[in-house]
Parts: C-alpha cells; structure tokens; sequence
C-alpha cells in the first residue's frame, strides 16, 4: 500500500503497460517521466513478447523495483505455457504471434522467466482515500479486452463486482478514461506497441484530490495521457537482426499492427 499525502495537494502517479520487449521505448517513457518530476509509478504488465529486448526491458524494471504486476504475455513466458493468451483475428496474425511467443521464450532466462512468473496478476492501492485496482485486462481476466465501446452495462457489472474507485489497465494498446457510476476505467495506453498509427509510446498520469474534499467524484480523478517519442528505427532494426518476424518492425514504423 502506498502512503497518504500530507498536504492537500492532488497526488500524481505514472501508470505504464504493454512495453513488449522494446526497451527504446521504456528508457524514453522512464526519461519523460523523470522530466516531468513523476516519483511514483507502476507497471501493468506485458514486459516481454513482439520486441527484440525481453531480458533488458525485465533488468530495467527490476533494477528499478517498479511495482509491477503480470500480463498475459508475461504468463505465458514464465509460466512456460503453450501459447501467450493473445486474441488473433486473421491465421497470418497467429502464425506471427506464435514465432514471437516461441522466440520471447527461447531467449528470455531462466532468472527472467521466473521473475514473471512470481509477479501478482493484481494490485490493491489505496491512494488519497480511493480504492484504486491495479489489473493487466481487466479484474475478471488476465486477458480480457476491455475497448471503450463496450457496453455501459458490462462496465457496470464490473464496477459492482470489483467495489474500486479506480481501475487501471493495458492490453488492448489504447488509452481512454471513462467513468461509469462511481468507478474510473482508465486503459493506460502501451509503452512499447502502438496500435492507432502514432509511432510515440505511451504512459497515463493519474492525480488523486483527496477523497472526502469538496469537489464531486467526477471531478477528483484527472488523467494526463502522455506520448513519448523513442528511436523507432533502432528498435525495429533489432527485430531484423534478431529472428523475430520483420512485420514486427514494420509494425513500429508504423505505429500500427499490419495484420
């Protein structure tokens, strides 16, 4: 649990997710965030899969103590599973998610591997008075999409099942912000895999007001969505050079999945 502020002052944290393997983009996202003046953060999830750095991106936050909880990718690699729990929509886009799932794993020690493996799927916070749920997919599944056109209904049930004030998540790669009664949905965007056509990562800064002020509970969660700019070229060449399938530097240079 993190600690309560003294003051009264909104309280501003940086969430990450979905760094895939790309270090590039994890060092300049940690860098905006220095710049920035961010002392407290999180990561929720997919430090490995796609990118050519597996083993550096896992150095990088453990050198750091980030607190960070388990992605699906993550799973699969530690747990050394058949398959990576990621949802292909063409059979090109599986075969590719296959090579790279057997690449991450092949490649990613055994040190590595079990450091995934012993990360939390979850993480409760309580943050300026707010329950705040820290979760991969969503708190029902470590890979459950939640796209911000889901029904209002879906996102109600959740609410009431979960009883958080914030829920914070990845997965799907973009970042939105939706309130739905009295809990926040706040997808933190991707760290390292663009999907919308913008090569910049990505990262959520969240400011707490104190629970209990004056201002109504629609008001007092703000979230800043930042992207980052990285070397998009360095980062794809490395995929060239390393085994993994070319569409996957294709896809940065692009900001975009091809398939």
């Amino acid at each position: 649990m993190l600690a309560t502020s003294e003051n009264n002052m909104k309280r501003k944290i940086a969430f990450f997710s979905d760094v895939h393997g790309n270090i590039h983009a994890l060092r300049a996202v940690l860098a905006d965030m220095e710049r920035q003046g961010l002392k407290e953060m999180a990561c929720l999830g997919d430090l490995v899969g796609y990118g050519a750095f597996p083993n550096e991106v896992v150095a990088e936050i453990r050198e750091r103590s980030i607190p960070c909880i388990r992605g699906n990718y993550d799973d699969g690699v530690g747990f050394d599973k058949d398959e990576c729990g990621c949802a292909y929509r063409e059979a090109e886009a599986k075969a590719l998610g296959e090579r790279s799932f057997g690449w991450t794993k092949a490649h990613t020690t055994a040190e590595n591997r079990s450091f995934l493996a012993s990360l939390p799927t979850e993480l409760g916070w309580e943050v300026e008075g707010w329950k705040v749920l820290l979760v991969h997919g969503s708190p029902r599944k470590i890979n459950e999409y939640l796209y911000p056109d889901r029904s209002e209904a879906s996102f109600r049930r959740i609410a009431r099942a979960f009883k958080a004030d914030v829920i914070l998540f990845g997965h799907t790669h973009g970042p939105y912000k939706k309130l739905v009664e009295e809990t926040y949905f706040i997808n933190v965007g991707t760290g390292g895999k663009p999907t919308d056509g913008d090569t910049r990562v990505g990262y959520a800064v969240v400011a707490f007001e104190p629970r209990g002020g004056e201002r109504q509970v629609k008001d007092a969660i703000e979230v800043e969505f930042r992207r980052v700019e990285y070397d998009v070229e360095a980062a794809a060449a490395a995929i060239e050079s390393c085994g993994l399938p070319a569409e996957f530097a294709v896809e940065l240079r692009q900001g975009r999945a091809s398939h």
